[in-house]
């Protein structure tokens, strides 16, 4: 089911030393992607770099000025790395719960699969051109879009949330036309794998057998190896994705993170956030959030998210039951193994979000009242829309002797004092040092998260010229829990404009 390739460019080749290229994605075939080359963005300029990154990679700290890597012109889309061999990948999925067909890298490029300290790494650019399955689009991601995609990649990185990776941001002037006219700009985005739950469902869907076998079989060679000595590694590797994707969510809920578009095509097969569009952090704490204002029935609401993640794990599930079947008719007996790979989910998630909860509220041991606990702060949190970042971090701070710090942040004082009660006997309960108990606090309750009104600060100086901004903010997310006393300005409420910032599936 491969798309008509669009033409392939004669362009500039070059070959960094000491850039070595697997492309094993590229080795699958020519039903898996459409083999191309990005289209050059005019006049580029670096907007950021992220130096993290880079180390990952193994690259130089001065990769982006060297000469002989003109790095500028092959992440604009302008030159190709010898080696690389640039790609659109194919996928479909269902989106906002309806299936959507055939889909696929629209606007990103894979260049290839280099080697790196930390084992391979692919490497792709998002807004390099339209290719076959870019639809009715242009093929381009915007400035704004863009650094709001590096931004957040990085910032869930440092706050231990397993994400992909964001290398650099190029901007040109080159007019995009999205809600209005903005400038175009690429993203270069890293991670072991992009594959989706969608590039299961596109072969399913499709009856190609030997497709989906060969992905399969890809993905346990190449990142689950483990599910080789299973009984049925397919139902290992189905069961290894939903114990991934129960933490993901775990780790998103703790931090109060919303994707805002959690459709099939969305979700990594490896448990990593994916797809940086319409998110946002909570500000004030309601659990009825919804990010992204193109999400008319709330589908993708905060407190649904994980209920979404299980119910787009049904769906991989169905896109896998050939497998499963292992050769077989698929039958009633194929769809309850299928169910059962999928069932831990419930469990490991309920267990890393009470894991999670039991370190934000600085507790050591576990008790069974713990749940009520967490549940009952939760909604004091709730009905007074605290705001969830300060909040948490404040609460760090608390003590029977001194509760203001967070006791001034609730209206109904006595329905606070009532739940600090129960926490003051259980902390009590414990007995540990204050300073041990605060410190596990505030390494699990961050005092920065890339809230939508930094992000647009960011943005707006960019639009100008200015892409300090960027940088600044970018230095401060890479240490999140730490007080960083000299940037306290980007942990403080957010200001009343903040509330008018809207975000769709265009952001």
């Amino acid at each position: 089911m491969q798309a008509a390739s669009l033409p392939v460019l004669d362009r500039p080749n070059t070959s960094p030393a000491g850039l070595r290229w697997r492309n094993r994605y590229a080795a699958l075939g020519p039903a898996f992607h459409t083999r191309l080359a990005a289209q050059a963005l005019p006049q580029p300029h670096w907007v950021a770099v992220s130096g993290s990154t880079a180390r990952l990679l193994g690259w130089p700290s001065d990769w982006a000025e060297r000469p002989d890597w003109r790095a500028l012109e092959v992440l604009s889309g302008g030159a190709d790395w010898a080696g690389s061999e640039p790609l659109a990948t194919v996928y479909s999925g269902h989106q906002f719960g309806v299936w959507a067909g055939q889909l696929g890298d629209g606007r990103a490029l894979l260049l290839g699969e280099i080697d790196t300290p930390d084992g391979p790494m692919e490497l792709q650019l998002k807004g390099g051109g339209r290719t076959p399955y870019s639809r009715m689009g242009d093929g381009r991601a915007v400035l704004r879009s863009s650094i709001r995609e590096f931004l957040c990649s990085e910032a869930m990185h440092f706050l231990g949330i397993p994400t992909t990776r964001a290398l650099a941001v190029v901007g040109s002037p080159l007019p995009v036309r999205r809600e209005t006219i903005e400038t175009a700009a690429v993203v270069t985005r890293v991670a072991p794998s992009f594959v989706r739950f969608g590039h299961f469902e596109h072969f399913a869907h499709h009856g190609l057998p030997a497709e989906l076998r060969a992905l399969a079989d890809f993905v346990i060679e190449h990142h689950d190896p483990a599910c080789r000595d299973a009984a049925n590694p397919y139902a290992a590797l189905l069961e290894a994705v939903a114990r991934r994707t129960a933490a993901l969510m775990a780790d998103w809920q703790a931090v109060g993170f919303c994707h805002g578009v959690m459709n099939t095509d969305n979700l990594s097969i490896l448990g990593l956030t994916i797809d940086y569009g319409p998110f946002g952090f909570l500000d004030g704490f309601d659990p009825g959030h919804v990010c992204n204002h193109s999400d008319h029935q709330g589908r993708y609401a905060y407190a649904r998210q994980p209920g979404v993640a299980f119910w787009n794990l049904h769906a991989l599930a169905q896109a896998m039951l050939p497998l499963i079947a292992m050769g077989d008719e698929v039958t009633e007996a194929t769809g309850d193994l299928a169910l059962e790979a999928i069932e831990p989910y419930k469990a490991v998630f309920a267990d890393a979000m009470a894991t999670r909860l039991r370190s934000k509220l600085g507790l050591a041991t576990a008790r069974d009242d713990d749940g009520a606990l967490a549940d009952d702060w939760l909604k004091l949190m709730a009905a007074e829309r605290a705001d969830h970042t300060i909040t948490w971090r404040r609460l760090a701070q608390w003590s029977p002797a001194e509760p203001q710090a967070v006791r001034d942040l609730f209206l109904d004082r006595p329905a606070f004092d009532a739940w600090a009660g129960r926490y003051a006997q259980r902390l009590a309960a414990e007995g540990r040092v204050e300073a041990e108990r605060r410190l596990q606090m505030d390494r699990a309750n961050p005092k920065y998260v890339l809230r939508n009104h930094l992000c647009e600060n960011a943005i707006r100086a960019a639009q100008g010229g200015d892409f300090g901004e960027t940088q600044r903010l970018l230095k401060v997310l890479e240490r999140p829990f730490d007080e960083q006393p000299e940037h306290s300005a980007y942990a403080e409420f957010p200001p009343d404009w903040a509330q008018t910032l809207e975000v769709s599936c265009s952001s």
